[in-house]
């Protein structure tokens, strides 16, 4: 039996993908983390540190698909120290069985200006975590150039969504409100912003993942279009919760003093440039091949995330 394996399973992405792919593709799943839950009652569990070579290996036995979907911790030395040698693991594991490769990527590795972001953008970090994204995509790229394994890469924005979905907007904004706490916007809050729904992100992988003519080449996940800045993104939910959303703008000022005290603050900063600006990521190319898949609106993304909430 080949199975469909999830390698970093207990990350929203990887719950996601697996209740998606169980529902839509194939319950032959396993999930691989170092302490996996399962997601569907028929899930093989396996318990592996991708850092270790012969337990990746181990971990994509009679494996057909393989999806990485792993979240390290949020430190850039971590990520600089981590991620290339998960990479070669996952690599040399899929090159041993006959893997194909689903590599689930972020933005962290494009520069951090206002150019439209597309598949054929090149990678320029202006940060640690950005250059260890870009040395990951590298080593995959290199041995897709020398045929060792197939795989596709999926790249994603910032993330929004309900559950467990972890990301700046979620974090400022809906866990504050949660909380009952004032939102918070980052720099700017007239910039136009572009994020991806997290069952979006899931729904999809699993469709490019599951397409064989996908493969060998970048994918935008697919984003509603019709962007909104933070401003008319706070004032949707206002319009959804029918009462005021005060929010506040943390300034390069406040955000500078923030960084000395706070570890996560000083770990976003390399990605702060994006949020003075608009920030466009154009996911064009997966809507050409896909024509039937249906993108979250905002609206609809907002009102799901106040109702996983119970923010009314």
């Amino acid at each position: 039996m080949f199975m469909q394996t999830i390698l970093g399973s207990n990350g929203i992405i990887g719950s996601l993908l697996a209740k998606e792919l169980a529902s839509n593709w194939t319950t032959d799943l396993k999930l691989v983390s170092r302490n996996p839950q399962k997601v569907n009652k028929g899930d093989v569990l396996f318990s592996a540190d991708l850092l270790d070579l012969d337990q990746t290996t181990k971990a994509l036995e009679n494996t057909k698909i393989a999806y990485l979907t792993a979240g390290l911790a949020y430190s850039s030395e971590i990520w600089l120290e981590e991620w290339p040698l998960i990479m070669k693991n996952v690599i040399r594991a899929c090159e041993i069985h006959g893997v194909k490769l689903v590599y689930f990527d972020n933005t962290y590795a494009y520069d951090q200006n206002i150019s439209i972001q597309t598949e054929e953008s090149p990678l320029r970090p202006s940060g640690k975590k950005g250059l260890a994204k870009k040395q990951a995509f590298e080593l995959l790229n290199n041995a897709l150039i020398q045929s060792k394994i197939e795989a596709v890469i999926c790249r994603a924005p910032e993330f929004y969504g309900p559950g467990k979905t972890k990301g700046i907007t979620n974090t400022l904004i809906f866990e504050a409100l949660k909380k009952n706490k004032k939102a918070s916007v980052l720099l700017n809050d007239k910039s136009l912003r572009t994020l991806i729904f997290t069952p979006d992100a899931a729904r999809s992988v699993a469709l490019i993942g599951n397409t064989p003519d996908t493969f060998g080449e970048v994918w935008h996940l697919p984003c509603d279009d019709n962007r909104l800045s933070y401003q008319t993104f706070i004032q949707e939910i206002s319009k959804q919760l029918k009462r005021p959303t005060p929010y506040r703008i943390l300034t390069s000022f406040i955000l500078k003093i923030s960084a000395l005290f706070n570890s996560n603050i000083r770990e976003t900063s390399e990605l702060l440039p994006r949020y003075k600006n608009d920030n466009i990521f154009e996911s064009k190319k997966f809507k050409n091949r896909f024509p039937q898949f249906q993108t979250t609106s905002y609206p609809n993304g907002i009102k799901q995330i106040i109702e996983d909430f119970n923010l009314s």
